[in-house]
């Protein structure tokens, strides 16, 4: 319900850019998602460095917490691992999160970026969630 009320918010409403530090943003998300990690004996790695954006701190937490839990929860049971790391890289600042879970088909990727969008249950193992993705 959180996340749909986000939406609902972030598409009826002009969004105020700020700087934002996405490295602060994924150790949020890291944060929140510690526990399930460990519970599923996934380990959250990575190196963050500063890297700054203007944008809204909400919803690119929102987006970092989405891509950090679906990388915890599609990913190999006990031994697997998330990558998670922020740089900037020609003057571009980047957040990447990486895992040992199922590569995502080529041609899923643009259906990701689709509100309520889930990808097929064989690729998942999982029919869990509401679709939310990065919505």
């Amino acid at each position: 319900v959180e996340g749909l009320l986000l939406l609902a918010r972030s598409d009826n409403q002009i969004v105020e850019r700020k700087p934002v530090d996405l490295a602060e943003v994924a150790e949020r998300a890291i944060d929140q998602t510690r526990a399930e990690a460990l519970a599923s004996k996934v380990e959250i790695r990575g190196e963050r460095e500063s890297a700054t954006v203007q944008g809204n701190g909400v919803l690119l937490e929102r987006i970092a917490l989405n891509l950090v839990q679906n990388a915890v929860r599609y990913n190999v049971p006990e031994d697997g691992w998330v990558e998670v790391t922020t740089e900037v890289s020609d003057g571009q600042a980047l957040l990447v999160v990486s895992n040992t879970g199922p590569v995502v088909p080529a041609y899923e990727i643009d259906n990701l970026f689709e509100p309520f969008r889930r990808l097929r249950t064989e690729r998942t193992g999982s029919d869990k969630g509401v679709g939310l993705g990065l919505s």
